[in-house]
Order: structure tokens, then C-alpha cells, then sequence
């Protein structure tokens, strides 16, 4: 880590510049994923399989949270630590021209393209009022049940997924690649896988999966409102709704995106949602009566291109200056 810090100055930004423009350009190519798959498709199997050896229900609960404490501390050590020996590998062979290796080994870890190919479908099924397609498309992008849901909720879902995912696809990974390199990033994605599989609160998950969900709060604490800000900054307003609104959601950080998201859009998000046939009575985040529908997923997506936009802006900003 030593070296990533002593390099420093443009050759930090400049490597996230580049990691973010070969994923604005190409995403992960389906080519690349068929042959070699993912990280995040490896950081999954590794998590459900201590949680099948350790997630058992027939020992007390502080064993289990015990057990997901060390899922995570194996998790970090294992992802950290090998990409701690590539990234020095990549200094050690090419020096101050190390730079774009380590951008290539963090490019799979940027979302930028995959969450707009995931989100524009929706828009599109809408507009062709195709409501079948547009709930199969969002189902591919939310947890929550969509075989019910109308035009306006279907359209609500979209939006608060790129809302949150601007945050956990792109500006938090950007985040702990600029301050601790490629261990930096690669620790937060399989944080952040662990979370999304076990950091539940249902009585399965609560105990075990209570250190990857509260690291996750840990590591997406800033990132959550600089994407907040972000968001409000290229939506051209929604301030008063994100400082009003954000805290009133479930998690410390998700709020924050969904709520400048919501402000700048001058919608509605959140409320009442079914999960496994179970409605949650969750918290109305924004205001305004109007329906949501396709040409706000596409007022949103331009807000996200805008703010992915200024993410690469203000790197490489950075990196002219220093």
C-alpha cells in the first residue's frame, strides 16, 4: 500500500480516469464474461459457502454473528491481500508507467455502463407500454416482488435502483481505488457482494450477517453522500429534499442518493414495498403527486450520465493540478 501512496499526485487520479473510461466505453464485455466470469461472481461462491458451513441455525446466535465476523475478516484478507500482491506486481514490473495495468485490473470493478444497460430497458418496455417487459426488466435490477406492480411503481423501482447503484456501482468503488489503490476497491466489492447475499435482517441472515452488512454501512458512508450531492449538483436542484429526506430511509447511506434523486426529479420514491409477498411499510422519500413514468427513468439516466461525468471531470482535474 506504501507504494500506491508514494506514487501519489496525477498517477493516482490518472488511473482512475482511465479505469472509468474503458468502463464508460466497453462495461465488462459479455466475450470477457463468458470466458473468464467476473470477481464478483468468485467473491459470491466464496461467501455462500462458509455460509453453508457456518450459517447454522442450531447454534446460539452470538456464535453465528461470531461466525460472520470472520466471513468477512477472510473475505477482506483474501480479496485485499491478493490484490495488494498485483498491484505492487504492476509497479514492480512497469514503475511510474504502472498506472494503466492497475486501471485495467480495476476497470471490472466500475458499473457506469452495466447500470445504464440495465436501467434503459425499463424506460424502453414502458414506452412501447409493454408492462410485462418493463416488469421482467426491472426485476433483473430490484429484490422487491414487481409481478404487481403498475406502470408509475415499475417506473419508481428503476429510479431508485440507479439512485442507490449510482452509489455502490460506481462512486464508492472510485472512492477506495483513489484512497487505498486496488486493494481499496476490490475490498469494497466484496463488502458490498457479502451485504447484498447475507446483510439482511431477516431471522436467516440478522445474526450472521450483521459485520458484512454493518461494513458495508462503514465503507459506503461517505461515498453515499457524495453521490447525494452529485446528483442534486447535475439534476439542477433537489437540495431541500435530500437534507429532509434522506434520513428517513432504513439504511444510513441508500437515503441519500434516493433522496437527491427524488428532489431533483420532483417524485415520489419509496413508500410501501412487497418483499417475498410481504408489504414493508417504508417511508415516503420526496413529494409531488404526479406519477412516475418512463421519461423520468430517462431524466435520471441523463442526471447519472451527467454525475458519472463529472466523477471522471473531477479526477482528472486532479490530476491536471497536481
Amino acid at each position: 500500500m506504501r507504494r500506491w501512496l508514494r506514487m501519489g499526485g496525477p498517477v493516482v487520479e490518472a488511473t482512475a480516469v482511465l479505469a472509468l473510461m474503458l468502463d464508460a466505453a466497453m462495461g465488462w464485455p459479455q466475450s470477457l464474461y463468458r470466458r473468464i466470469g467476473h470477481p464478483v461472481g468468485a467473491f459470491a461462491r466464496i461467501i455462500a459457502a462458509m455460509e453453508r458451513r457456518w450459517n447454522d441455525h442450531s447454534r446460539p446466535e452470538g456464535e453465528r454473528r461470531i461466525a460472520g465476523v470472520v466471513t468477512v475478516l477472510i473475505l477482506l484478507s483474501a480479496v485485499g491481500g491478493a490484490s495488494y500482491v498485483l498491484q505492487n506486481l504492476c509497479v514492480a514490473f512497469a514503475g511510474a508507467w504502472a498506472w494503466p495495468l492497475i486501471a485495467l485490473l480495476a476497470w471490472p470493478g466500475l458499473a457506469q455502463r452495466s447500470l445504464h444497460e440495465h436501467v434503459r430497458p425499463v424506460a424502453e418496455a414502458l414506452e412501447r407500454q409493454d408492462l410485462a417487459g418493463a416488469r421482467a426488466a426491472v426485476g433483473m435490477i430490484v429484490g422487491r416482488d414487481t409481478a404487481a406492480l403498475d406502470e408509475t411503481g415499475v417506473a419508481r423501482a428503476a429510479i431508485e435502483s440507479l439512485a442507490e447503484s449510482f452509489c455502490d456501482g460506481v462512486v464508492a468503488p472510485l472512492f477506495w481505488l483513489l484512497l487505498l489503490g486496488l486493494p481499496g476497491l476490490w475490498a469494497y466489492k466484496a463488502i458490498n457482494t457479502a451485504d447484498s447475499m447475507i446483510g439482511h435482517r431477516e431471522q436467516r441472515w440478522r445474526a450472521y450477517g450483521w459485520a458484512a452488512a454493518r461494513s458495508d454501512d462503514a465503507m459506503n458512508l461517505l461515498p453515499a453522500r457524495l453521490s447525494g450531492l452529485l446528483i442534486c449538483l447535475c439534476g439542477g436542484g433537489g437540495w431541500r429534499i435530500l437534507w429532509r429526506d434522506a434520513p428517513k430511509h432504513a439504511s444510513p447511506n441508500a437515503g441519500w442518493p434516493e433522496a437527491a434523486m427524488a428532489g431533483a426529479l420532483g417524485l415520489r420514491l419509496a413508500g410501501p414495498i412487497a418483499y417475498d409477498g410481504v408489504v414493508l411499510d417504508k417511508r415516503w422519500i420526496g413529494e409531488g403527486s404526479r406519477p412516475a413514468g418512463a421519461k423520468d427513468i430517462r431524466s435520471g439516466l441523463g442526471i447519472y450520465r451527467a454525475a458519472c461525468l463529472w466523477l471522471c471531470l473531477m479526477a482528472g482535474g486532479m490530476a491536471w493540478a497536481l
